[in-house]
């Protein structure tokens, strides 16, 4: 190992913070719901007019916002970072945090370690595949020295950046065009004089 690095685990590095039973916290009816992030939202990238609906007013650590870690420890295990805009964090998911580490370091450790959660929870399959929070603890992580992840980080950390910032505005330019397509389709806007 290299000098001044020091071996830890995934669960000394973040918090993975598991979501709310969404059922339990609908909208009242007062109040305008934000989407569910479930397992299958995840999957897709997005929440649509299919997803769950949650009260906006649960407590703030268990909202997603773009660029949160998002795991899947359930099911489907995946980690990957949510750019399907603000959502609540339902059960069977980590939102991945850290007050010691960057973004970059977390979500490599914890994407390093999938295979073998995959494999652990495809042993334990009865019904749904899943992994218990001891794994976590048992997933070896490597801390780089200062130097080393600081030289680290300033190649990583931006190109995580611009993954996010690029399917943040892919989103953008999906809603721009849902809107405007049946508008051109229609008739509604005529383009037939704009030059290119």
């Amino acid at each position: 190992m290299p000098d001044g690095w020091t071996k830890s685990s995934l669960i000394d590095i973040a918090d993975y913070l598991n979501g709310l039973a969404m059922q339990k916290y609908r909208p009242t009816d007062d109040e305008i719901g934000i989407p569910v992030l479930k397992i299958k939202e995840l999957r897709q990238g997005m929440c649509d007019l299919s997803s769950d609906q949650c009260s906006p007013s649960i407590k703030t650590e268990y909202i997603v916002h773009d660029g949160d870690v998002i795991f899947s420890w359930s099911g489907s295990l995946l980690v990957d970072f949510w750019c399907g805009g603000t959502c609540g964090l339902n059960q069977h998911l980590f939102k991945v945090t850290s007050e010691k580490y960057d973004k970059w370091f977390y979500y490599a450790w914890t994407k390093h370690h999938l295979d073998r959660f995959v494999a652990v929870a495809a042993d334990k399959a009865t019904t749904m595949g899943h992994i218990k929070r001891d794994e976590l603890s048992k997933a070896e992580v490597l801390i780089p020295n200062k130097d080393d992840y600081q030289r680290i980080g300033n190649l990583l950390q931006p190109i995580y950046d611009l993954l996010i910032s690029n399917r943040i505005e892919n989103k953008k330019l999906a809603q721009t065009r849902d809107v405007l397509l049946p508008k051109l389709m229609s008739g509604e806007i005529d383009v037939s004089d704009v030059e290119i």
